[in-house]
């Protein structure tokens, strides 16, 4: 096994908004697909290749943003701090500003739109 998670699903109450929140934020667009009869909608992330970890922003029955239980860790790419400065103009709210965990790198967490924490880490 070489990841321990392999998708990931960012509730939203307001599809839109999430969407253009994440946008901003990652600096890249999502990608809007219909899907099953399950979720109402979904927006993927970009990931390439087998093994790598992909996620959606999601509207639907039983998926409700939280700012308690697990966080999801995004890619803060070569600096978090990059895209940890557009999550403020985006919408968002840091909780926990870039903050060093020694040979692991570096983390922070915010508020999305929806009410969920989410969080960065990148080793710089």
């Amino acid at each position: 096994m070489s990841n321990v998670i392999n998708w990931f699903e960012i509730p939203a109450n307001n599809f839109e908004r999430a969407c253009d929140f994440y946008s901003k934020v990652m600096g890249t667009e999502l990608q809007k697909m219909p899907v099953g009869e399950l979720p109402d909608l979904m927006a993927f992330f970009h990931h390439e290749g087998e093994g790598t970890v992909g996620g959606s922003i999601i509207k639907g029955e039983g998926y409700v943003p939280s700012a308690e239980g697990s966080v999801i860790y995004l890619n803060g790419g070569n600096d978090l701090a990059d895209p940890l400065s557009r999550v403020e103009d985006a919408g968002g709210k840091i909780l926990l500003p870039k903050t060093a965990i020694g040979e692991n790198g570096f983390i922070a967490h915010f508020m999305d739109t929806e009410g969920n924490r989410v969080a960065f880490h990148s080793m710089n």
